[in-house]
This record gives C-alpha cells, sequence and structure tokens, in this order.
C-alpha cells in the first residue's frame, strides 16, 4: 500500500471508464492518466461528465464498464479508508451542520488516520494546524463555518481535506458562486499545494481562461468522452473550442502569464 508521502509514485489512471446513470450513458469508454503532482482542469459544457469522471476517480461512483486504477490496481479493490488515504475529495457545494467551527471541520479530515477508539494524537494536530495555515483560517479557527463568507467556507472545506494529508486532491467546481477575487485564492493556493508540496491536484472548472492559466494540463470533455488531453497551449485552440462547445473564438495569449486565453466570438448556427 503506498503511502501518502509518496506523491510522486502514486497514479490514477483510468482504463474504458464508462459510468451511466440508470440507462443513460455519462462517461463513455475513458483511457485517461493524470500527471502526478500537477493541475489537470477537467472542462467541457454542462452535462459533458466533468463532475461524474471526478466522482469515479474517486471511487464514489462504481463504473458501468472499465475501471478506476489507483497506483496500477482497481480502486475497487481498496477498502474506504485506504483509498481515503490516498485521495481526497472536495466535493460540489458542501454543507457543514449548524454551528460546526473550521477546527473541528478540519478533525474530520483526520478520521481515515485514526483508528477506532484512538485518542486524538499529536499527529493530528499538527496536521490541522499546518491545514489551517496553509488556507490562511488559523485566525478563524474558532468560527462556525456557516457564519463564513464564501471564500473562507471555500477554505475551510480545503483545510479538512489537506488534514487528510493525501497525494491526490479531487476538487469538484471549487470556484462556483465565489466572487472573483476568492476564485483568485482558491486556485492560487491549489497551484502552490502543486508547486510546493508535489500535490496532484484534480479540479473541475467551467472557465476555460482560468483553466488554461493555473493548470499543467487541461482535459477537454463532450458528452462523456474526451476531445483533448494535454497542456493548455494543445487544448486551447479555435478548433478544438469550435467542435466542444459550437462557438466561434479568437485565442490569444494571456498579457500576464503567456497562456492561451479564449475571447468567444458567436455561437456557431
Amino acid at each position: 500500500m503506498p503511502r501518502p508521502e509518496d506523491c510522486e509514485t502514486l497514479c490514477l489512471e483510468t482504463k474504458g471508464l464508462s459510468v451511466a446513470y440508470s440507462s443513460a450513458l455519462v462517461v463513455d469508454n475513458l483511457n485517461l492518466s493524470i500527471p502526478s503532482g500537477a493541475l489537470t482542469a477537467l472542462t467541457g459544457p454542462n452535462g459533458s461528465g466533468k463532475s461524474t469522471l471526478l466522482r469515479a476517480l474517486s471511487g464514489l461512483l462504481s463504473p458501468t464498464h472499465g475501471s478506476v486504477l489507483l497506483d496500477g490496481r482497481s480502486i475497487s479493490r481498496f477498502t474506504t479508508r485506504e483509498v481515503a488515504l490516498q485521495v481526497g475529495v472536495l466535493a460540489q457545494g458542501p454543507v457543514a451542520p449548524e454551528g460546526l467551527t473550521v477546527l473541528d471541520l478540519a478533525r474530520q479530515g483526520r478520521y481515515p488516520h485514526r483508528p477506532l477508539f484512538a485518542r486524538w494524537s499529536e499527529k493530528d494536530t499538527a496536521a490541522c494546524d499546518r491545514a489551517l495555515s496553509l488556507t490562511g483560517m488559523t485566525e478563524l479557527g474558532d468560527r462556525p463555518v456557516d457564519q463564513l463568507s464564501g471564500g473562507q467556507r471555500q477554505r475551510a472545506w480545503i483545510a479538512m481535506t489537506l488534514a487528510q494529508e493525501t497525494p491526490i486532491l479531487l476538487l469538484d467546481e471549487p470556484t462556483t458562486y465565489l466572487d472573483l477575487a476568492h476564485q483568485i485564492e482558491v486556485m492560487e493556493l491549489a497551484s502552490s499545494l502543486v508547486r510546493t508540496m508535489g500535490k496532484t491536484v484534480v479540479t473541475v472548472l467551467h472557465d476555460l481562461n482560468q483553466a488554461a492559466r493555473y493548470a499543467d494540463h487541461m482535459v477537454m470533455l463532450k458528452a462523456g468522452r474526451i476531445v483533448a488531453s494535454a497542456p493548455p497551449a494543445e487544448v486551447m485552440t479555435v478548433e478544438i473550442v469550435r467542435e466542444v462547445f459550437d462557438v466561434e473564438s479568437i485565442i490569444v495569449p494571456d498579457p500576464l502569464t503567456q497562456t492561451p486565453m479564449c475571447i468567444p466570438v458567436r455561437r456557431r448556427p
């Protein structure tokens, strides 16, 4: 069993992965390898299978066909606790119980590391303190989560995920419903986790320019299939945007980062 600190050796991939809800196929025969120690953005129109793919990568959804492999083994062969020691998941729009403090939320991330009836340890405390520090939430540790701003709440949930100390983080639309300043905060934090800690981060994003600016790797999905999977400069092209979104666009360099930036022109007739 790989250890959480072995980030460079842990890989996540799919082989012929298909996922269906009832009879509706949402993810169709995907072969995808997630780059280790990098930030991967899953992009595409509504209903393209982004969140479904993320949930399958976490082991929360069982494939209809094919498999998700964690370090070369089917994720279905791991126990729930074993998966939780390797893969941290931030769901879309999580809600904390009323009155739960930021620190209490962070502590929930330690459950996979603690045997049943085990006492709280110094290692648990250190992990929570580190997670709150990384997310800038130390001073808000005693605040109820439901009294925080949207950006603060999102950082509190990310702190819980970081306290889990997993090498892989899966974030489902972490910037949705946040204002621009808080979107930047969350994306810079995700990028920092990759650069400074060697984390593997996979995130669902709707904003193509945000994805291109922060991601090392972009996966463009349409109708449950991968249209492109490569660095942003190879994915953000006029032709691919047209195919995936039915939109004519102009692609120019971002004046700050020189990453590709999409300027939509019109919807195709």
